[in-house]
Formats: C-alpha cells, sequence, structure tokens
C-alpha cells in the first residue's frame, strides 16, 4: 500500500505544491494532506484505506452525497454516447431551463467550465453592457482568480497568506474598488464619488470563502439600490451558494425579508453535480450581449459538456424541497453538537451559517461581519482542531477560511463518528488558545 505522504513527495515532484488547486496542500494546517481514492454517500476513502466523514463535499457539489446512484448512471449513459462533441446537445437546454425555474431573474444562462469562467464573463458582459471600466467588489469575496478580482480575495489567498497574487499587472486590477464587506456607508461614498464610471458592483450572495459571513439585513438590497441609482449593474456571486442554500441558492433565502433583483448571477459547484461546470444567467436583455448575438465575446470548447449537465439536470431534479428541509435540519443538529463540544472547553467562537452552510471561528467573542473580523479568528486553534477531528476519522476543510458542507446522506452513522470526535478536538483547540 502506497502512503500518502509518498504520494504527496511524488505529486510536488511533478506538481507545483503536490496540488492543482492551493488549499489541498495543508498549507495553514500542516501536515500531509489525504490522497482520496473513493467516496460514497457521506464517507471518503484515502490511499491508506482510512475511512472518514466528509464535511468538504467537494467543497459544495456533493450535495446529494457523493457517487449518488442516478447521477453516476446518468454521467454513464451521457458518456456511453461520447465525451465532447463541441457542438449544442439537449441536455444544455434542459439545464438552463432548471436553472431559470429556481431562479426568477434569470432569463437566459450561459455554460463555462469553471466559477472563475462565470465571474469573469459576468464582469466583461457588465463592461460590454454599460460602456464603463470600473469594478466594485468586497474585501474577503472570492470570485476566482482571474487578474481584475484577486485583491483582497479571502479563500485560497487568504490561506496561503498572500495580499493578491505575483504575475497580475498592476493595470489589471487599476480599476477594480475593493470595499468593506457589510459597509454601506462605505459603498455609498464609493458611487458618490465614481458612480458615472462604475460597471457593476460583484458580491457573493453570501461569502463563504472568509467563513460563512452572512450579509447583514438590507446590505444586498442597498447594492440593488445603489447600482440601479448609478445606472451599473448588480453581479451576485452564487458559486458556491447556488442550488446549495436552498433550490434557489442564498439570493432565495433573502426573498422573504427584502426582495431584489440581481441583473446577473454565477453558478457553480451544485450546478454540475460533481462534474466541472459553471454558468451565468441573468436579464435577456443583457445575456443577449454574448456573441453570437452579441458583441461581447465569450466562448469554450468544453462549455455545456454533456457529461456535466447530464449530471446537473438530474442533480437539480432529485434536490427536491424534502432534500433542503431535511439538509437544514441536520446542519442545525450538527451545528448544535458543535457548539456544545466548545462551550464544554470554555472556547470563545462565532458560528454562523447561510441556511445549511456553517463554520466556525474559533477565538472571537462577536459576531464575524467582515474580512478583518474573520483574520482576528485564531488559525492555530483552528489546526490543532482540524488534526485532531481528522484523526478521529472527520475531514474538516483545511483552513479556517473555508465553509463546512453536509450533504442528503450524512446520517446517523456519520453524525456519532462527528460527535465522538468533537471533546478531544474541542479540547485541542482550548489548550491552543489558552496558552
Amino acid at each position: 500500500m502506497t502512503s500518502n505522504a509518498e504520494l504527496f513527495s511524488a505529486a510536488q515532484a511533478v506538481i507545483p505544491g503536490g496540488v492543482d488547486s492551493p488549499v489541498r496542500a495543508y498549507g495553514s494546517v500542516g501536515g500531509v494532506p489525504r490522497f482520496i481514492e473513493k467516496a460514497q454517500g457521506p464517507w471518503i476513502w484515502d490511499a491508506e484505506g482510512t475511512r472518514y466523514v466528509d464535511l468538504v463535499c467537494t467543497w459544495g457539489p456533493a450535495l446529494l452525497g457523493h457517487a449518488r446512484p442516478e447521477v453516476v448512471c446518468a454521467v454513464q449513459e451521457a458518456a456511453s454516447k461520447g465525451l465532447s462533441f463541441g457542438a449544442p446537445t439537449r441536455t444544455e437546454t434542459e439545464l438552463a431551463d432548471a436553472i431559470i425555474e429556481r431562479i426568477a431573474p434569470v432569463e437566459k444562462v450561459r455554460f463555462v467550465s469553471t466559477g472563475t469562467e462565470a465571474t469573469m464573463t459576468a464582469v466583461r458582459l457588465a463592461r460590454g453592457a454599460t460602456g464603463r471600466d470600473v469594478i466594485v467588489k468586497f474585501a474577503g469575496n472570492y470570485h476566482g482568480h482571474s487578474d481584475a478580482l484577486l485583491a483582497a480575495a479571502g479563500s485560497g489567498v487568504a490561506t496561503a497568506g498572500l495580499p493578491g497574487s505575483a504575475g497580475v499587472p498592476a493595470a489589471s486590477t487599476a480599476d477594480t474598488i475593493v470595499v468593506d464587506y457589510n459597509d454601506v456607508a462605505a459603498l455609498e461614498a464609493v458611487f458618490s464619488e465614481h458612480g458615472d464610471h462604475i460597471a457593476a458592483v460583484i458580491v457573493e450572495s453570501c461569502p463563504a470563502n472568509m467563513g460563512v459571513v452572512p450579509p447583514e439585513p438590507g446590505f444586498n438590497a442597498a447594492i440593488r439600490r445603489l447600482t440601479t441609482e448609478h445606472g451599473a449593474l448588480m453581479i451576485t456571486d452564487e458559486v458556491l451558494t447556488g442550488f446549495r442554500c436552498s433550490p434557489s441558492g442564498f439570493w432565495g433565502l433573502q426573498q422573504a425579508g427584502e426582495e431584489f433583483a440581481p441583473d446577473l448571477f454565477t453558478f457553480g459547484k451544485v450546478v454540475g453535480g460533481g462534474m466541472p461546470l459553471a454558468a451565468l444567467g441573468g436579464r435577456a436583455d443583457v445575456m443577449d450581449l454574448l456573441a453570437p448575438t452579441g458583441p461581447v465575446y465569450q466562448a469554450g470548447t468544453l462549455s455545456g459538456n454533456p457529461l456535466a449537465t447530464a449530471a446537473g439536470v438530474k442533480t437539480l431534479q432529485l434536490a427536491d424541497t424534502g432534500v433542503y428541509q431535511r439538509l437544514d435540519a441536520r446542519s442545525e443538529k450538527w451545528r448544535g453538537e458543535l457548539a456544545s463540544a466548545l462551550d464544554a472547553a470554555g472556547i470563545t467562537y462565532c458560528l454562523q451559517n447561510a441556511g445549511n452552510l456553517f463554520s466556525v471561528f474559533l477565538g472571537v467573542d462577536s459576531p464575524v461581519r467582515n474580512y478583518d473580523d474573520a483574520k482576528s479568528q485564531n488559525a492555530e486553534a483552528y489546526t490543532a482542531f482540524f488534526h485532531a477531528m481528522l484523526d478521529a476519522g472527520v475531514n474538516l476543510p483545511p483552513s479556517c477560511f473555508e465553509a463546512w458542507f453536509l450533504s442528503d446522506a450524512h446520517d446517523d452513522e456519520a453524525f456519532e463518528v462527528f460527535r465522538a470526535a468533537l471533546p478531544k478536538a474541542a479540547e485541542a483547540a482550548a489548550r491552543v488558545i489558552s496558552a
């Protein structure tokens, strides 16, 4: 049997850092990353045969659990007919119809392969629609690794301890304005000074790349008001939250208290059912500016790949109201058990959620409402907590700046493994905080 350490060493010899996405390298928690051999339901198995309860869920897409048989069968059936055509297929239209049915402001959809492509295209589309250049984003909101959006990006950038990224020309971010999240007054001041030049405001519907930091009541509605007043577009990034927090994403959760309609949405992760797929959608008049009907160019050989759209269609078909009700109840139960263990260990913490999505900030004694608050957490305590949980068979995100995910497959057996692991993990974190 080849060990995780041996596999990591071999990978480092031929892949930068040994991984194809930085957070996987365990850079912020230390140790050897687990090389995964298989996954089923709420479980994953590493190369050494160790089984873990998985609270990463491939960073969100495994809404139904790993290797859901119906989704696997849909992909297998699609694969038997060919892996890629570079031509239209009916499942693209079927998946677009499913998105439009769930998200009322979305009238047309364009599929791409990654969330980075989706947000990059949305920004280009906003600039093409308005004839303006300036984009406003919020500190700690992550919108992929395109040049213009890596300023104060949270997530992997925060995990790596980087202020941005080398290789990004200053000109690429010159037209990007970064504002503190949840600060309406600061956003109003930006529009007062730059309103005539702003093409769009892009915002995570509920940020989950600096930990889960919900928008304060009225914040997203204020973005909608200001963009409308100044002729700019509102881009809501639901790459992570779309179709996970509710049938209509985090946007859907907000509509009961504050109705607003963004001009553009970006989607990823759940929309592809675990396959490489993402999308942008929105108002028809804006979307029709994309080539071939309009002057804003975007293209991709694998965009709308038939295997990915088949997985997405089947996932959304299976993700009915009952799935979200079960996930919400399960998340509340698991969060409650986490809180009880941290309380018993005497740890100061803040536990925040967006529907079934949640994360914990250790060593924090008040609600986390922006990036600076998120960075004040005790990262060393999370490292101790993470490794204690991993040793006990629970796979958590290997960064304190990431969200935790459950699935429809997380059952009582998985819960008991999670519950049993918590006391020692909480004690390990408490020792770091008290040191």
